[in-house]
């Protein structure tokens, strides 16, 4: 018999001696409603370094596969042997070489993405995990989205964040792909507030029941108190200091040359919010790089990717690291499940 305990973020289940979230019971539940649909795998760039992670995924969880699409051009997909359901797009005669981008290749990423992202909307897949793509070769083709981030927001609706985890840090951005002098003029309330939410939400669906929010300064020592920068004392930490009433772990704006540290396994901050894109990549790729995982927040569907590019320097060569794409297929199943808990 189960016994249920009232707390602040919910009940709690005693099973066998042994103390559990609730929503542990309850997304099992909504996740069984789920079981037949699959989560979908794009090959992002097929000359880059995707397929061959994929492929490595794959061989190394014969059982896992069964829940698995790929989608991908029909010669990658002939090439292994899987229990994996395989989609083709593309021209079935395309076959790509590792290491040499071509416009066809950038279309077949395309497609992926275009047949996953309608997958997801149809009710077909749960979510997506996407391998790299090539920015520069998708614009050659007329592609019009920043990344990917962009075009899974433009597919789905929704008000996108990009994020990262699944090694020692969490980091969210309020703004990516924007040149660095647009950035101050961009930091609105509505924007904080938005990133300040998917920064609780990543917090929660890692099962941190009260998220301490680390907010990086957009000056050197976070203005010091308007001596280096006024941002931070006229409007953002007023805007963060209204919202510590909805997110009381939330902090002021705090000097981003040391909250990283902070915000490592032990220390004071579950999550931090970085004000625009090298702030936040740069520290997380030197402690993470193999591991991080980026997740797209704010969206109806569960989207997340390897924290790397297509690495078309080594790509075929049998020397790409397969760790970050395994997080990311782990992070994408843990939003899942959490997402199925609050149905």
């Amino acid at each position: 018999m189960l016994k249920t305990h009232p707390t602040k973020r919910g009940a709690r289940v005693d099973r066998g001696g042994k103390t559990f979230p609730a929503f542990a019971f309850s997304a099992t539940s909504a996740l069984k409603k789920l079981s037949a649909k699959k989560l979908a795998f794009t090959c992002g760039d097929p000359a880059g370094v995707g397929p061959e992670i994929i492929a490595t995924w794959l061989a190394a969880h014969p059982a896992a596969a069964r829940e698995i699409a790929v989608i991908g051009p029909a010669s990658w997909l002939k090439s292994f042997a899987t229990a994996a359901e395989k989609i083709d797009v593309g021209l079935r005669k395309y076959s790509a070489t590792p290491g040499r981008p071509t416009g066809e290749g950038a279309l077949v990423a395309w497609a992926a993405m275009e047949r996953a992202a309608a997958g997801c909307k149809d009710g077909e897949f749960c979510g997506v995990v996407t391998g790299p793509v090539s920015k520069a070769e998708l614009a050659a083709i007329g592609f019009r989205f920043p990344g990917q981030t962009e075009f899974f927001a433009a597919r789905w609706g929704g008000d996108p964040v990009m994020a990262f985890c699944g090694g020692r840090l969490r980091v969210v951005l309020a703004t990516w792909h924007v040149a660095l002098h647009e950035v101050a003029r961009l930091l609105g309330p509505h924007l904080l507030h938005r990133t300040v939410a998917a920064a609780d939400t990543l917090c929660r669906a890692e099962g941190i029941a009260a998220p301490r929010i680390g907010v990086c300064g957009l000056n050197p020592h976070a203005g010091e108190g308007g001596l280096l920068g006024y941002e931070e004392r006229d409007f953002l930490n007023p805007a963060l200091d209204h919202l510590r009433a909805e997110f009381p772990g939330l902090s002021r704006c705090e000097p981003g040359d040391t909250l990283f540290a902070r915000a490592l396994p032990g220390g004071e901050f579950d999550v931090v919010i970085a004000l625009y894109h090298d702030q936040g990549l740069a520290p997380l790729k030197v402690i993470d790089f193999d591991e991080a995982v980026n997740v797209t927040l704010g969206l109806p569907h569960v989207r997340t990717s390897p924290d790397h590019g297509t690495a078309f320097g080594i790509a075929g060569k049998g020397v790409a690291r397969p760790r970050s794409f395994a997080n990311a297929v782990k992070v994408a199943r843990r939003l899942i499940a959490a997402r199925a808990a609050r149905l």
